[in-house]
């Protein structure tokens, strides 16, 4: 996360007109970030919807023939390639260093970026558009924010563009709320107008009279990114109507038998992810010996095209939609051919994100956690088919993000209910010790895996 050096003293605990001043930037930040969203999410879908039904259809091809979807990601990569190479500002930083909120880049890297994203998606890699979009946001708001006003801290931008995202892609700011508790707790308050910066440019009235002595309470420090998060997240809701739901069969409640599989599962889920975060710096080891952008997001995407004449049509995309197809008539796979979607779907998300294509490891490890627990409910019937995905949902998303909030979340929402939430919240227990003080799914400019 960015510091500001406005920023860097401890201010005191914030009144209620400095809250409301950031009301409105907060809105408008939020707003945006959704609309950004929901712009790129448009284009990826028509390119999309070109490459895998109206082109193949037009050719007399089957859109998922082993033949086709090779072309098309082959194809992809090249394109996506020649955009990192020639497109001023080279798509921003390489994404296999980049994790889920970061500092600003420079706004003029924003359009190659949102290009070398929206290619990605409609290509079918396997990636999400959490990391680029959020990336884009961030830039944007910085650029905006600092302009309209100039004293104003880095992290105030930072955080209110990182939620406002947040709560766009999840479609609540719910999910915000819970990653920025991780990741502000202990920071300073970047807001306006207070004492480490002097009076909010554009006013006269310095501080604000109701701001108390001592720390800011945790709502103080949340409460302009939930009001972007609530904003991305509504707007979302009301334009694109996201949903994770899965239709998963209701939950009666936890049985005796159900903890040992939660635990079980859980620990499987995170072990799986981290064989892929220590494979993470040997898979981009190796593409960086190509020594060029070109070759290096070409060949991934050949061993993609690969990948997916391997595991199937399913195992493409950023998979929200594909995760939906698999859980809505699981007996339709065998456990063996659930376990190998969960296998190349996480291979295929570490070259993605190895090679060079822009994009997220959110959405993918979803549908990695999905047909890991349509594993374990084909292999073991007697576990509760809800309570299998949900827990191994949240294995893996601990062990390639290591965001316990966000895991927790996002596994709960799968299902229909909250009975599940106690036996969930045991269930992180093993998860968390297995990938705690382990490398993250992100590595320094030396190339090794950050911890």
């Amino acid at each position: 996360m960015v510091t500001d050096s406005s920023a860097s003293a401890q201010p005191a605990a914030l009144g209620p007109r400095t809250l409301l001043r950031l009301t409105v930037p907060a809105l408008v930040v939020g707003v945006a970030a959704s609309l950004v969203l929901i712009g790129v999410d448009a284009l990826a879908g028509r390119l999309e919807d070109a490459l895998w039904h109206s082109l193949p259809a037009a050719l007399g091809i089957g859109g998922w023939s082993a033949g086709w979807m090779l072309a098309v990601l082959t194809a992809t990569g090249l394109v996506v390639g020649l955009v990192v190479w020639k497109i001023p500002g080279h798509a921003g930083p390489d994404p296999a260093t980049t994790g889920l909120v970061e500092p600003p880049i420079p706004v003029a890297v924003v359009p190659g970026l949102l290009l070398a994203a929206a290619l990605a998606l409609g290509g079918g890699v396997s990636l999400g558009p959490e990391n680029p979009i959020t990336a884009a946001n961030i830039a944007l708001a910085y650029w905006f924010g600092r302009r309209m006003a100039p004293g104003s801290p880095a992290d105030l931008w930072v955080s209110l563009a990182g939620a406002g995202t947040i709560g766009a892609l999840f479609g609540t700011p719910v999910a915000a709320a819970l990653i920025l508790t991780e990741t502000f707790v202990g920071r300073s308050a970047p807001t306006p107008g207070g004492p480490t910066q002097g009076p909010d440019p554009g006013t006269a009235q310095g501080p604000d009279p109701g701001a108390e002595k001592g720390q800011p309470s945790l709502w103080d420090l949340l409460f302009a990114p939930l009001v972007a998060a609530g904003a991305g997240g509504i707007t979302t809701v009301l334009i694109a109507e996201p949903s994770f739901d899965l239709n998963l069969p209701s939950y009666p409640g936890p049985h005796y038998g159900d903890i040992p599989a939660a635990l079980l599962i859980s620990s499987a889920g995170a072990l799986l992810a981290l064989a892929a975060v220590y494979a993470f710096p040997y898979t981009h080891r190796a593409f960086q010996r190509l020594g060029h952008p070109v070759l290096m997001v070409t060949a991934g995407g050949v061993l993609l095209g690969l990948l997916g004449v391997l595991g199937g049509h399913l195992t493409l995309f950023k998979g929200l939609s594909e995760v939906r197809e698999l859980a809505a008539d699981p007996q339709k796979w065998s456990g063996g051919e659930l376990a190998l979607m969960a296998v190349v779907k996480l291979a295929a998300m570490i070259l993605a994100a190895t090679c060079g294509f822009r994009g997220g490891r959110i959405f993918p490890s979803v549908f990695v956690g999905v047909a890991l627990g349509l594993c374990a409910h084909a292999v073991a019937p007697e576990v509760h088919l809800t309570l299998a995905v949900e827990c191994a949902v949240l294995g893996v998303l601990m062990g390639v993000t290591r965001q316990g909030w966000l895991s927790l979340f996002t596994a709960a929402v799968l299902g229909p209910e909250a009975a599940v939430l106690p036996v969930l919240c045991v269930a992180s227990l093993p998860a968390w010790l297995i990938v705690t003080g382990r490398p993250l799914m992100q590595l320094g400019r030396d190339g090794k895996s950050l911890r």
